[in-house]
């Protein structure tokens, strides 16, 4: 039994839950805005219809799909057995607390200004920091932090080359054709299924793994048509009512294009949101159950601990908290501020980011929705020409993004040693 978590175990505990609400809240205010932005952007939904979406999706995908049993520590960035964690349980509960605490300040700090930063590098780099000034540089796996490093670059680069390629598809099979509102009703409902085979993909891939459902890869594909297909046949039929506005000027001609491009924005828009949802409330809860694995323990550290259902909900009820309040912020960036977006290029953008992390999540590359998302966005921008982008927002975004590791790592450093002075 450890003494600290005998004499302090209810109020670190205590802290925990205050830490990961407000990291849960940095998550909804910042992380967010890549399943919304591109959908607000493009004016398919407006923000009350987004922060709506979010709160129905973001909050099933976290309850659903968040998790039923987490890995504490074994995120495979610390070594627990250098770490020795055995011998002094409360150095791991002190750094999970200033984890939490790092990330979450560095994630309201972000979204004040509007910086689309990774909620993941943001933890990874608070759990860095402590393990490497406050244990010892041993117990940090530099292996996992090259690799996440290489994510930085590759993950942009396949979903802008992604994004680029189905945006050119638009362009030739719909836009750029002699009659573009038929062909938009011809070919958008095969958009309409790809959208619902990819998302029900990331679902199963990266989500559904948490709740210990274990379906192979081939299942969850023979799973993801059949989705597709139920998604397609309920586009046709939203579809139908979409009538071609009888003006002549061809500014027209594409408006009642777009609009049929806006129905299948509303398919990403809330699917983005329930794979986001299932996926990154991890950040915000993983150190929280870590934290409460040892206190309930008496300071007996375990690797696997069971998640309890109300870590979870503090970490979706948070999440829908930061976006309802403060997601509005990055929204902007993402949505109008890199490139201008109409739903068409839109739907590019958002299709290319979770197909993206369908193929990241089979191969087992660690990546960053916002990452993939921001790379999409640039893609769908430089397929129109390289004047399209704003390029002094992408300058502070990919500064925002250098930035992330090493600002998390300091602080959690900082707070690491607050406490276990403060603590013993």
């Amino acid at each position: 039994m450890s003494e600290i978590i005998t004499q302090y175990g209810l109020l670190l505990l205590g802290l925990g839950c205050l830490f990961s609400f407000f990291m849960a809240w940095g998550v909804g205010a910042n992380d967010v805005a890549n399943a919304m932005g591109t959908s607000v952007g493009a004016r398919a939904i407006t923000i009350k219809q987004a922060i709506v979406i979010a709160m129905i999706f973001e909050f099933a995908g976290a309850w659903l799909a968040g998790g039923e049993v987490t890995s504490t520590i074994r995120s495979s960035i610390i070594d627990v057995e250098t770490a020795g964690f055995n011998e002094r349980p409360e150095l791991l509960v002190y750094g999970m607390l200033s984890s939490l605490l790092a990330a979450g300040i560095w994630l309201i700090i972000a979204s004040k200004y509007g910086w689309p930063v990774s909620t993941t590098h943001s933890i990874i780099g608070a759990i860095i920091g402590f393990a490497m000034v406050g244990i010892s540089v041993d117990s940090v796996v530099w292996s996992q932090v090259w690799s996440i490093v290489a994510s930085w670059v590759v993950s942009p680069i396949i979903s802008g080359v992604i994004a680029f390629c189905l945006f050119m598809t638009v362009q030739r099979l719909v836009l750029a054709t002699d009659d573009p509102f038929a062909n938009a009703k011809k070919y958008v409902p095969f958009y309409i299924f790809l959208v619902g085979f990819v998302i029900a993909m990331v679902t199963m891939v990266k989500g559904l793994r948490h709740v210990g459902l274990e379906i192979s890869f081939a299942q969850s594909a023979v799973m993801a048509v059949g989705f597709g297909i139920v998604t397609m046949a309920i586009g046709i039929l939203m579809l139908r009512r979409i009538q071609e506005s009888p003006a002549e000027r061809a500014e027209d001609k594409f408006r009642s294009v777009e609009r049929v491009f806006g129905v299948l924005m509303i398919f990403t828009a809330c699917s983005m949101a329930f794979a986001h949802g299932s996926n990154d409330v991890a950040n915000a809860i993983g150190p929280l159950a870590a934290i409460n694995g040892v206190v309930q323990s008496g300071g007996v550290f375990a690797t696997q601990s069971a998640l309890p259902m109300w870590i979870l909900l503090l970490g979706a009820i948070g999440i829908v908290a930061g976006l309802a309040t403060w997601g509005y912020r990055v929204i902007a960036t993402i949505g109008r501020h890199i490139t201008e977006l109409t739903p068409s290029r839109g739907f590019a953008a958002e299709l290319a980011a979770a197909t993206t992390v369908v193929i990241a999540s089979a191969t087992g590359i660690p990546v960053s929705t916002t990452h993939t998302l921001v790379g999409a966005v640039l893609g769908v921008g430089i397929a129109r020409g390289i004047g399209a982008l704003n390029l002094r927002v992408v300058g502070k975004i990919f500064l925002s993004w250098i930035v992330t590791l090493p600002v998390g790592a300091g602080l959690s450093i900082i707070f690491f040693f607050i406490f276990r002075a403060v603590l013993g």
